[in-house]
Formats: C-alpha cells, structure tokens, sequence
C-alpha cells in the first residue's frame, strides 16, 4: 500500500465512478482498476461495490476512506510545512465562503495574494452558511467566511469577526418606494418580498435584526413572493419586478452607481453584521490555512 494508491481510491469514492476517477487524476481506467485491486489484496478485503453505473465503498472502504483523507490531507500539510520553512510556501488550499465572501469579499484579495504566493494553488468552496459550517466539521474544508454566527456546531468552531457589513433594502429603480431613502416596517410588510433560503447568512440576519427590533413582528410576517438560492437571483428578481429584499449592499453597490436599484433604511431595523473568519477549534491549522488567515486578516485591517 502506498498514498498513491489511496489517492486513487479515494477518487474513485468522490467520484462514485472508476471512469471518472481515471479522468479526475488522469489515469486509465484499467490502471485505476488496478490500483483499487492491488489495495483489496493487500487488505484481503473486497472495498469498492460497483452497483449498476455507481462505485461504492463497502463498510470496510468506507473506514479505509477516512483514514486515506487523513494521510493524504498530511502529506500535503508536511509538504506544506516544509516548504514554508524554506521560504517557499507550496501547495493546495481549500477554504469555503457563503455567497458573499466567495462572490465579492474572498476574490477582492485574491490577486495580492497568488501574485506574493505564486505556487499556492487556492480553491474556494461556495455554499450557504450553514453548508459551510457543516464542510469545516467534516474537514473538507479548513477555514471559512460567512455571513452569519453559527448556531449549531459552536462547541466545535471558532469565530472571529472580519469585517463589517451593512443590509438595507433594495429595491428597483421603477419601483414608487425608490424616491425614498426609508420606509417603515409597515411599508415593507406590504411590499412583496424575495427571500433568500433558510440556512443563509443573508437570512439569519434579518430574521435576527426583526426579533431584536422590539417592533410587533417576526420574519415570518414578511410578504414572501420567492424563495431564491444565492444573492446573483435576488438581485435580478428585484430587477425585474419580484419584489424587494435586504441583502448586503457590497453585492449591490455596481447597480446602485448605474441607477438601476436603491438602497433604504428601514426604521427601528439594525441591519449591520459581520463576515465571521471560522475555523475549527480543535483540529490543526496547516500552514498554508494559516499563511492564507494572516494574509486576510491583514488586508483587511488596511483597508477598515
């Protein structure tokens, strides 16, 4: 058994699939066979069900797969580690974002640091809040921005504030509200409103800024005329006539400069936040993740 052999196989887990395996790591499929064979020799047992078009772990490639993302996600840190104890920080990062972060805040940084680090090749997983909180449990990915302090799985993550955000209501340019520069809650509860799905930062905020508010409502007293799956949605329902929603002005400021939405207060709403950098309390920090949080933390510490 060597990691070359469990870096196949654990392809062939991730990929559900010998083929597309074989692409993923560029070998063939007869070779990817191989491999997979020469390992359930070498354990004496079967690891990999094939199931009509689908490979599947059997209970013992199951456990055999945890244990080669462990050895595999070492190699790269002591390869890592050694690197960046020469002077030469190599290698491959994975960090998560909700859909701010990964569309607006994350890529802002991402051209200082690939030109100070060149052989760092960075890879940014985009998902809810949530769905990145659940990657930073399992470890698929080591670090991650979001939106939106975490309820579930806070035994576990640590977060610290980055930078701070302001929500307000957006709405189109042709819409009567957008002479305004606020409206009351009673306005707003009239106007149809584009909500983001639950388990997003965006939503969690405001669904927090509305219980807090002490006014007699809760987000569920919003008008919801669509439910839409990431900010880039939003943003071209409201331009299109949906409805209205609240959602970061960083996403918007572009279409506000051109004239096509306007950004309000709503009265008795506190609809500031905060991106949180979010890690894991108790698993160790390879050195690239940690090269990657000194770097953000410092632009941004430029830049408020």
């Amino acid at each position: 058994m060597d990691l070359w052999q469990l870096k196949v196989f654990a392809s062939v887990v991730d990929q559900k699939s010998f083929s597309k395996a074989g692409e993923a790591i560029f070998l063939s499929q007869p070779t990817v066979s191989s491999h997979i064979k020469e390992l359930e020799d070498h354990f004496k047992c079967r690891l990999i069900d094939r199931l009509g078009r689908e490979a599947l772990p059997t209970k013992a490639g199951e456990i055999l797969y945890d244990y080669a993302k462990r050895l595999l996600c070492l190699k790269e840190e002591t390869e890592a580690g050694i690197a960046s104890f020469l002077g030469n920080a190599r290698g491959n990062l994975t960090i998560g974002g909700s859909s701010i972060p990964s569309t607006y805040i994350i890529p802002g940084v991402l051209g200082s640091f690939t030109k100070k680090y060149p052989d760092v090749s960075l890879s940014v997983v985009t998902g809810d809040t949530s769905e990145i909180q659940d990657a930073i449990i399992k470890g698929d990915v080591e670090a991650g921005i979001v939106g939106a302090k975490i309820k579930e799985g806070g035994t576990v993550l640590r977060q610290e504030k980055l930078i701070e955000d302001e929500m307000k209501l957006i709405v189109c340019a042709s819409n009567p509200l957008a002479d305004r520069t606020f409206v009351d809650m009673d306005c707003l509860l009239k106007e149809p409103f584009i909500g983001r799905e639950k388990g997003s930062g965006t939503w969690d905020s405001i669904s927090k800024a509305i219980a807090e508010s002490g006014l007699n409502c809760t987000s569920d007293d919003l008008k919801i005329s669509v439910r839409l799956g990431s900010n880039a949605s939003v943003i071209q329902g409201i331009l299109n006539n949906a409805g209205v929603s609240i959602i970061s002005t960083i996403a918007v400021q572009d279409y506000i400069e051109a004239g096509r939405l306007k950004a309000l207060s709503v009265n008795g709403l506190n609809l500031r936040r905060h991106f949180f950098l979010t890690t894991h309390k108790k698993r160790t920090l390879s050195p690239l993740a940690i090269l990657f949080i000194d770097f953000i933390k410092e632009e941004f510490e430029v830049k408020i």
